[in-house]
């Protein structure tokens, strides 16, 4: 429970206890006027879905549109470095939007995403909004990779026992699950013998948080406040067992909260690091706007005046964008790309007397993070040394293929897909007695190209890149359907019905396993024609149905999943994946035709 001192600490800065903590970070090394000056200078340089890419990214997820709309190679961990240092003066606060960790190369993932998160700490990341990817594997895992301690499982690192991040991970709709009122009377307490009704009624029905809400950062001396938000949607595209005590708010009404508590403590100039993005249109220039209004913009539209501007992530695309507040005023919405490959510089004045931001005075750029400079030396062995560490396993050979083998978009099938449900399949009959298995097309993060990537050769696949493809760890489990589950299951793919889906998101089938979809029939009479093995479905019989524990759970909204009975747990999907390597030494690649499209 917080303590009782609260409205006191709360004036120093400081909400102590059960998470509600105002992150204060001591002055930083901004020049401070002799003589106080109108205002003055603060630059933010921000980054976003950096998914643990020590390593420059490659393919298209390596590639960038710049500022002229030349498609160049970006991202890299040393190059990112060289960049930021560039970019920095003595009025500069770095700051992120969620999802640095989680869906990483092995070279992050072997250890838990330690490596990522102290690369960000070594280039002067202060605080960052914690993203859905910061949950995978759950909020216990994430307070360690906050405070620090070796892995629970697996140990320490081959660096020793981890400190914790340097900087503050923060997320203000993040709060304890447990009846509203209890969580109100408990905020209320907190309050002691205060006659604070400004914070009584700021707190009264908001909940007790789960992670510091806000951070605060001197520069120049002013504060600044940073919020940090998480997409809504997290409990749908994480694995519920490891957030089940958790729940996430709606952004604006904890911005809301956030930026009164902000208010309160005299810290004017406000800034929302939020985990939730829009969509552009493709190939546009990073400084362009043409962000598709979504959940993104309804955040930055609708968050209180006060806040100043809205850094974005999770959507992985590039934009600056001026936006209306609630009460008209300009303000800034912007995004990063993804995986290190864009760097969002934002300069601004603050007026010392308001020690509020002069919004008129905001200039952004998203800078494109090239690997035409010369990469910085300490991250560069930084990343070298922990290359070295993974290399035994990441190397390993696991067998080959005949050609690409593409991903594809979350509304098709795919051949890469494919080739993932057949060896979830392979992998569960024994023990599991699975009859067909389904993937989730967002658990498929990469293709496996061809050409070899290092010294492997043309057509062999590694660990690592296998990993790559499925970063999750997420395990195999079997359950039972009936063909009338089974059928809801696939009627939750599309949008329009009671699971809200957000988006398309078409599970991959193994080979025995093929239905028909009408893009155009209503939500409930999309699927038709299931066949196992040839066999038409009916719908009371029953069928041992194998999928990772992320939709088992219900996850990316296929909430059928969760009716499933007689659930069985096998090997994790990358074992499973391996596996069927090396069951199938030469893969071609599969034809994705076990989907029949009805115009």
């Amino acid at each position: 429970m917080m303590s009782r001192s609260f409205l006191r600490l709360a004036m120093a800065g400081v909400l102590a206890g059960a998470g509600l903590v105002l992150a204060i970070g001591p002055a930083q090394a901004g020049n401070k006027p002799a003589k106080p000056a109108k205002t003055v200078p603060v630059r933010l340089l921000s980054l976003n879905d950096f998914h643990g890419n020590l390593e420059p990214p490659t393919g298209s997820s390596g590639r960038m549109v710049d500022e002229t709309g030349a498609t160049v190679e970006a991202g890299g961990a040393a190059f990112a470095a060289t960049h930021l240092k560039q970019l920095s003066d003595k009025n500069t606060l770095k700051v992120a939007q969620g999802d640095l960790i989680g869906a990483s190369p092995l070279i992050s993932a072997a250890y838990h995403d330690e490596p990522a998160v102290e690369f960000l700490g070594k280039v002067g990341v202060t605080a960052s909004a914690v993203g859905n990817h910061e949950f995978d594997e759950g909020y216990a895992e994430l307070k360690r990779i906050m405070n620090g301690g070796c892995h629970p499982v697996d140990g320490c690192s081959p660096a020793g026992e981890w400190k914790g991040a340097k900087f503050s991970y923060i997320g203000a709709n993040v709060i304890f699950k447990r009846p509203e009122r209890d969580a109100e009377k408990q905020a209320l307490e907190a309050l002691g013998g205060s006659n604070s009704s400004s914070l009584r009624n700021l707190l009264k029905g908001y909940g007790i948080p789960a992670l510091p809400p806000v951070a605060i950062r001197w520069m120049n001396g002013v504060p600044i406040g940073f919020i940090g938000l998480v997409t809504q949607t997290t409990p749908n595209i994480v694995t519920s067992e490891g957030i089940k005590n958790l729940e996430f708010i709606d952004e604006v009404k904890a911005a809301n909260v956030a930026s009164k508590l902000l208010q309160i403590v005299g810290v004017k100039a406000q800034v929302v690091l939020v985990h939730e993005g829009d969509q552009v249109t493709a190939g546009q220039s990073p400084d362009a706007c043409s962000a598709q209004p979504g959940a993104g913009n309804r955040i930055a539209t609708q968050v209180d005046a006060e806040i100043d501007m809205i850094l974005s992530g999770h959507s992985h695309q590039a934009y600056l964008c001026k936006v209306a507040d609630p009460k008209g005023a300009t303000r800034l919405y912007s995004q990063g790309g993804s995986f290190g490959r864009v760097i969002t510089k934002v300069d601004f004045q603050v007026d010392v007397k308001t020690r509020d931001v002069v919004r008129s005075s905001v200039v952004a750029d998203n800078q494109v993070v090239t690997r035409t400079v010369t990469p910085d030396p300490d991250i560069a062995q930084f990343v070298k040394d922990w290359k070295d560490d993974v290399a035994s396993v990441a190397d390993r050979p696991i067998g080959k293929i005949t050609a690409d083998i593409n991903s594809g978009l979350s509304d098709k099938e795919s051949p890469l897909g494919d080739l993932i449900a057949d060896g979830q399949l392979a992998a569960t009959k024994t023990g599991g007695n699975a009859q067909i298995a389904l993937m989730n097309p967002g658990g498929v993060r990469a293709p496996l190209t061809y050409a070899s990537s290092a010294l492997e050769g043309d057509g062999v696949v590694t660990y690592g890149e296998a990993f790559t493809v499925q970063p999750f760890n997420n395990l195999m489990q079997v359950v039972t359907l009936t063909g009338a589950q089974l059928k809801t299951v696939l009627e939750q793919q599309f949008v329009g019905g009671p699971n809200a889906q957000a988006f398309t998101k078409i599970l991959q089938p193994s080979s025995n396993f093929t239905y028909t979809y009408s893009a155009s029939a209503p939500w409930g009479s999309k699927v038709s024609d299931m066949k196992i093995d040839g066999v038409a479905v009916t719908d009371t019989q029953t069928i041992r149905v194998a999928a990772n524990n992320f939709l088992v759970g219900g996850g990316d909204a296929f909430l059928a999943f969760k009716d499933g009975t007689d659930l069985w747990s096998g090997p994790l999907d990358i074992d499973a994946f391996a596996a069927h390597f090396a069951a199938n030494p030469s893969i071609t690649p599969p034809v994705p035709n076990r989907i029949t499209v009805v115009p």
